[in-house]
């Protein structure tokens, strides 16, 4: 795990002592140094994937922004679309998309010969590529300037405290920071290391404390598991990749406020959504608010009347799924997630988008129970392996109920460590205040953090557990 590692805060402490001694430009070149020594210390290999992808987004950037027709710079922005689709699409789908063309070879009674490749997917593949996507769309739009340096550009694309899992940052919001000059006020400080703590806190001490309950139950051998356990290892995992991924979100915001930088947040209390359309405004908002902006509108989004929207709401979410991941499991949660949206609004209507604060408690209560429900269902698709897996949990969860001593056990972790950070995030949601902890007094402060940095020396996780969206 990188940013539980010793070597990754001694690299990052350097680095930061250093780069607050340079101006800004020298601060760029600093920065790209260090994101692709980072990136690089997983496989250097694929730096140059990340340079390639790079390069080609700054010349094409640079003609559509130079081009004087608008069907001329459609035609430009095509070369980046399909460049950064092809990388994407060979490393991540090529070996899914070929089983799925041979075994429909087979079925019609043709010879099917599709190499197998041994392909490595670079991490963080998925999100760079839709980075470096959003900067060449948007300068085609008019809602960016195209950056006059490629090393500025390629510190924009590579910024390694969220390169591999993001958040995805849009070039109209991120890309000036790298141009204009930073600074670090005392309040940032507090803010960054506000961030830095609550992530290793939802990520070492929860996320990675129940892993080994969720992988117990969605493991391929385990086919005697009973209801309750199956149930317990389904909220394991929802609890799991929330704190594995916002986690990381976390500690990125962190690390980038120290370095003069405001990252997006990426999660907002989602397990509070009272509707799918809730919950996506919530959950990896980056990815969703990309997905809405690059797919969804560009398909027809609400303006050709509502099957129109909701057959774009269906195959935005399954694209979405399968951005996740070349199986079928991926691109089923995705079109679960569509469906539901559809439901919601098909039951709800003109009563869907009602404001939760004018919301009476108990019944927001059952709304944000079903809605988590719901999420959860869907992660027993995102989390097995194949289809007859999902098939053997939910039959199980319907006809053995009986309740065993792993069962209790796994309850009482689950209790004991979402408990405290279900109690935090409920105090935050009523106050609709994200950084309410920074504000308050130095010495509740010392308390949290205090608090943070027990948890972390007396329960470390047995196992270290890699980040779950790195293999995105």
């Amino acid at each position: 795990m990188i940013f539980n590692s010793f070597i990754f805060w001694i690299f990052f402490a350097i680095v930061l002592i250093i780069y607050w001694r340079l101006d800004r430009v020298k601060q760029n070149r600093l920065l790209l140094i260090a994101s692709y020594t980072f990136y690089g210390y997983w496989d250097w290999r694929f730096c140059g994937l990340l340079a390639f992808s790079t390069t080609v987004d700054f010349f094409v950037a640079k003609m559509i922004h130079e081009s004087p027709q608008q069907s001329k710079k459609k035609k430009i922005l095509v070369i980046s679309i399909v460049t950064n689709l092809l990388l994407l699409g060979f490393f991540k789908y090529y070996n899914f998309f070929s089983a799925q063309l041979a075994a429909v070879l087979e079925t019609i009674g043709l010879p099917s010969s599709l190499p197998v490749l041994n392909v490595i997917l670079p991490v963080g593949l998925s999100f760079y590529t839709f980075q470096s996507l959003s900067y060449t769309i948007d300068v085609y739009r008019g809602k960016a300037e195209p950056a006059k340096n490629i090393l500025d550009l390629a510190a924009y694309v590579s910024f390694f405290p969220q390169l591999v899992a993001g958040p995805i940052e849009r070039a109209s919001h991120f890309l000036p920071q790298f141009l204009t000059p930073r600074s670090l006020a005392k309040e940032d400080f507090g803010i960054g290391l506000y961030h830095i703590m609550i992530g290793l806190f939802k990520k070492v001490v929860v996320a990675d404390n129940l892993a080994p309950i969720a992988n117990m139950i969605f493991s391929d051998s385990n086919t005697h598991m009973t209801g309750p356990e199956a149930l317990i290892g389904i909220y394991a995992f929802a609890v799991q990749i929330y704190c594995d991924f916002s986690g990381y979100s976390s500690i990125a915001q962190g690390v980038a406020k120290w370095l003069g930088f405001d990252l997006r947040w990426n999660f907002k209390m989602p397990y509070f959504a009272v509707s799918p359309s809730d919950f996506w405004e919530r959950w990896h908002i980056s990815l969703s608010s990309w997905l809405r902006d690059y797919l969804y509108i560009p398909l027809g989004g609400n303006r050709h009347g509502k099957v129109m929207m909701y057959r774009n709401l269906v195959i935005t979410m399954a694209l979405g799924g399968l951005w996740h991941g070349a199986r079928w499991t991926f691109v089923i949660w995705g079109l679960y997630h569509g469906i539901i949206q559809v439901v919601y609004r098909l039951i709800e209507r003109e009563n869907y988008h009602k404001h939760t604060s004018t919301m009476p408690f108990f019944s927001k209560f059952i709304k944000v129970f079903i809605m988590f429900h719901l999420v959860c269902l869907g992660w027993v698709f995102f989390r097995a392996g194949s289809l007859p897996q999902v098939w053997h949990i939910l039959a199980t969860i319907l006809t053995n109920f009986q309740i065993t001593h792993f069962a209790l056990y796994g309850l009482g972790m689950l209790t004991f460590f979402s408990v405290p950070l279900l109690i935090y995030e409920a105090f935050i949601e009523k106050r609709k205040d994200l950084l309410f902890i920074p504000k308050v007094q130095w010495v509740y402060q010392a308390g949290i953090y205090s608090f943070i940095a027990l948890m972390l020396i007396v329960f470390p996780p047995l196992l270290t557990q890699t980040f779950i969206y790195f293999q995105f």
